[in-house]
């Protein structure tokens, strides 16, 4: 598996009526997962699930660049953008953490 440079981080607070359909859909055999595959520069996905709040979840996907993760979203932007709406109303609120460089592919700056 390529080495993962970059990573996306999304928060969720899943409806507790959707939280099978969330799991199965941001999971690893779900459709977001499907077509980020389609995608060069994909290397995978976690989906976790709070311990303290089992309706909150954190979604880390990871790529081998920041180019390569603009690329998909330039390129399946129309997919991307479908799968969103079918899925908005199964959660309570949606918000991203950050994007993330991997310190070993991007070391720190020092002035």
């Amino acid at each position: 598996m390529a080495a993962a440079g970059y990573a996306t981080l999304w928060e969720f607070s899943v409806l507790p009526a959707r939280q099978a359909d969330f799991e199965a859909q941001y999971g690893p055999a779900g459709r977001w997962v499907a077509l980020f595959r389609q995608a060069p520069g994909y290397v995978g996905s976690e989906l976790l699930r709070d311990v303290a709040d089992p309706l909150r979840y954190v979604t880390i996907d990871r790529w081998q660049s920041a180019d390569a993760y603009l690329e998909f979203r330039r390129r399946f932007a129309a997919e991307y953008e479908r799968l969103d709406r079918e899925f908005e109303n199964w959660t309570m609120r949606e918000a991203p953490l950050g994007e993330l460089a991997d310190t070993a592919c991007h070391p720190r700056v020092t002035t």
